[in-house]
């Protein structure tokens, strides 16, 4: 296990910033093993000693992985100067370090991914790994079978030409319906994937992301942490 300092600890479980924690540990109420600390620089293992501050234990978590409902309107990103980012609807310990694996538009709902390993998350991103990514959306016009077979070869964009793609029609009118699998997640790439054909994506929530589906008992906005056994899923897809 990795030694880390005690202050650095305690600032990523969201008791302060270094400087308020070195306060706390001269207010005499962080606890190491049963010893009140006198330095905020000594070498701790977290998951393996036992920290109280002023009463309360800590449960230290190395790493952290969430599964988020993104709702519309909030950006995948850590900061934001205009709008609400993912991390903002987290609490303070988690949000202080995680980051969203991918992005989705601004406009776009469901299923994000966010962490703070960072070769986890380069994994599920790389190209090289292959992991679906699956999307219900709504379409203005009428989507065909012919769209079926062209997104199986690979739609063809102005700066590069998709990887081949999972086209499923639940239903074709004025408004369609669609479900769409693809591997890369390229910026705005399933709305340009339509518009190649002239058809406007007018509603797109992610439901899927390699082999752990979006839970659908999380409202819009609400979250909570993978299991071992979505962790594992995931691992395994990767290792592939």
């Amino acid at each position: 296990m990795k030694r880390e300092r005690l202050d650095k600890v305690l600032a990523n479980m969201g008791f302060g910033t270094r400087k308020e924690v070195k306060a706390l540990v001269k207010q005499k109420v962080v606890v190491v093993d049963g010893t009140i600390a006198t330095d905020p620089g000594m070498h701790v293992i977290p998951e393996e000693q036992e920290i109280v501050v002023d009463g309360e234990e800590i449960n230290y978590k190395r790493w952290v992985y969430v599964m988020l409902n993104k709702p519309p309107g909030v950006v995948s990103a850590t900061e934001d100067n205009l709008h609400e980012t993912v991390v903002d609807l987290l609490p303070y310990e988690w949000a202080i370090k995680v980051h969203p694996v991918g992005r989705l538009d601004i406009d776009t709902e469901g299923l994000l991914l966010l962490t703070n390993d960072g070769q986890f998350s380069h994994s599920l991103l790389s190209p090289k790994k292959k992991v679906e990514k699956e999307y219900f959306a709504r379409i203005e016009g009428r989507v065909t079978e012919e769209h079926v077979r062209e997104f199986a070869k690979g739609v063809e964009l102005d700066d590069f030409t998709t990887m081949p793609a999972k086209l499923e029609i639940l239903s074709s009118g004025e408004v369609s319906e669609i479900r769409v699998t693809i591997m890369e997640g390229k910026f705005h790439q399933v709305k340009r994937m339509f518009a190649a054909f002239g058809l406007q994506v007018i509603y797109l929530q992610r439901i899927r992301m390699g082999p752990i589906p979006l839970d659908t008992t999380l409202e819009l906005g609400e979250y909570r942490e993978l299991t071992e056994e979505e962790l594992e899923l995931l691992r395994q897809h990767i290792q592939k």
